[in-house]
């Protein structure tokens, strides 16, 4: 039974972080973390509110809501173009009511982030070489293999979630000093889906050295019959 567990630990993995490189603007429900701002005046009666989802390849913008003496009008959402870095627009100062967003996400920042797709295509190349080891005539070199290259998915993705964590935590300390409470931040399901993936990594990790510490016993026993 422990064999099967190390290929279906790599998979929950492997879908984790395939999900979290295809986060915004490319899985619009999936980021790393939200802006949100809310402007009223008593004038009129007039408010808006929006939100902007930062994921790995861009941001999208939710639709804006702007309310004028009761009269409700929404403009349409909109998401950036797919490239590594934030590149902003007028359109994102607009709906967070601020001129500092260059300052408060630097394009170099999220250049660490195009580790995310290398991590996710680790975590599929030792769930390829788990596979290979489920069979009765399995050589050592797969066991071997995949113990190598889970152990390098592994840390590798314990150093994506902890690149996610400071980034958000950076992000979130210069909005709170900058916008003076007139932005909020709040921390995206991509940050706890890589912490996810970190976990059923190192799990599959110990499950793989079990696995191959009990090969080599059951080699030794039928060696010395």
């Amino acid at each position: 039974m422990l064999p099967f567990f190390t290929p279906l630990l790599l998979f929950t993995a492997f879908l984790l972080l395939l999900l979290l490189s295809l986060s915004a603007p490319i899985i619009h429900s999936i980021y790393l973390f939200r802006l949100a701002a809310a402007v009223s005046s008593s004038l009129l009666n007039a408010g808006a509110s929006a939100q902007v989802s930062f994921g790995v390849w861009g941001y999208c913008v939710s639709a804006i809501q702007i309310s004028i003496a009761g009269i409700d009008r929404n403009r349409p959402a909109q998401c950036s173009s797919t490239h590594l870095g934030y590149t902003f627009d007028q359109t994102v100062a607009e709906v967070l009511n601020t001129n500092d967003i260059h300052n408060l996400v630097s394009k170099s920042t999220t250049a660490a982030l195009v580790i995310h797709p290398i991590v996710a295509a680790f975590s599929f190349l030792a769930l390829l070489l788990s596979l290979c080891t489920l069979g009765r005539q399995s050589s050592r070199l797969f066991s071997s293999l995949t113990l190598i290259i889970c152990s390098v998915a592994t840390v590798l993705t314990t150093i994506v979630f902890l690149i996610d964590v400071i980034f958000v935590a950076i992000v979130r300390g210069r909005v709170r000093n900058a916008s003076n409470g007139t932005l909020s931040l709040n921390w995206g399901n991509a940050v706890w889906m890589a912490l996810g993936a970190t976990i059923a990594l190192w799990t599959a990790l110990f499950t793989a050295s079990m696995g191959a510490h009990r090969e080599r016993n059951m080699r030794r026993k039928t060696e010395t019959y």
